[in-house]
């Protein structure tokens, strides 16, 4: 077994001059920061007096299932000889929210891969269940992570 660390770097930047002396009296704002890397401005969603300019936590949440799947299917895709020529996404998530507190209760993600031609369909479609498996960050949140994808094929089955 192997262990690896990542670092994230997160710096407050929302004091408006008096800090947190009330509640609507700070910024939630946010700089996300790693060596070598652009900073990514973030805050809270609008509905908690965020700011909707910037990445909020839940959005990043589905981003990184988003994306997990996505690098862990393409290695899936090379494993089944599919050979993938374009991928996008739409992931969505669902809050429950209860008093000051919640919960993500599920994300789910809306693959829609395009594969070089229609022999590879049906492994397409079944690199999801490794991608899904083999990803990291949904083997790691305790809610459910659902896939809906969407094959279709770049070069279309001759008639």
């Amino acid at each position: 077994m192997s262990e690896h660390e990542y670092r994230v770097g997160l710096t407050w930047t929302g004091n408006r001059g008096t800090g947190t002396s009330g509640y609507r009296d700070y910024d939630r704002a946010v700089t996300l920061h790693g060596a070598g890397k652009p900073d990514l401005l973030a805050s809270a969603d609008p509905h908690f007096r965020g700011d909707d300019t910037r990445w909020n936590p839940e959005e990043l949440l589905v981003a990184a299932l988003a994306e997990c799947h996505l690098l862990s299917y393409l290695h899936a895709a090379v494993t089944l000889g599919v050979v993938v020529v374009d991928y996008r996404d739409t992931a969505t998530a669902a809050l429950t929210q209860s008093g000051n507190g919640g919960r993500i209760t599920s994300v789910t993600l809306r693959p829609h891969v395009t594969v070089e031609d229609a022999a590879m369909v049906d492994a397409a479609r079944s690199a999801h269940a490794l991608a899904h498996e083999w990803c990291f960050i949904a083997n790691s949140v305790a809610f459910e992570v659902r896939i809906e994808p969407e094959t279709l094929m770049a070069r279309p089955t001759p008639e």
